[in-house]
């Protein structure tokens, strides 16, 4: 037994130990980046939902705000959608997102967007500019034509 412990403190303090534990933390960086390429990629998940009224298909790629997140989470969903003005369609979301750090829109064709004082969510058909409690949610990415034409009951899901 006295040999086997003499043998042990001979590697140790001939430095054997501690190049095991070099390359054993030399290991850990390696390790801790290949989490951080993981958490970026999941970080960089798009948020598309699609919009299905009149048997046509929108769809809007989210912003990674949280009122895009709010919306996002309460779907699938179908609602009526309502005309207002004579450039956006508008739905009530069951329940109200939360704008913080949700940049403020400058709503043009195909913008989602979110009216903070009244809760409602509104798809532009037309340019529209700015106002007051007017948050940006995405962007259609196909199917523009078809939001001047929504009615009635529409389904909205995530893709």
């Amino acid at each position: 037994m006295r040999r086997i412990i003499t043998a042990f403190l001979l590697v140790l303090l001939a430095g054997g130990l501690p190049s095991c534990v070099n390359e054993k933390a030399q290991a850990s960086p390696v390790h801790s980046n290949a989490t951080d390429k993981t958490n970026l990629v999941e970080d960089k998940t798009e948020m598309k939902i699609t919009v299905t009224a009149n048997e046509k298909i929108t769809v809007y790629e989210l912003n990674s705000s949280q009122a895009a997140k709010d919306l996002y989470n309460q779907l699938p969903m179908t609602i009526e959608v309502q005309d207002y003005s004579t450039d956006e369609k508008i739905f009530y979301p069951p329940e109200k997102l939360n704008t913080v750090d949700t940049p403020r829109a400058n709503a043009k064709t195909g913008t989602l967007a979110y009216y903070a004082p009244w809760g409602d969510v509104v798809m532009f058909y037309k340019d529209f500019g700015t106002a007051s409690g007017l948050y940006e949610l995405g962007t259609c990415v196909s199917g523009e034509e078809y939001i001047r034409e929504m009615s009635g009951i529409i389904k909205i899901e995530k893709q």
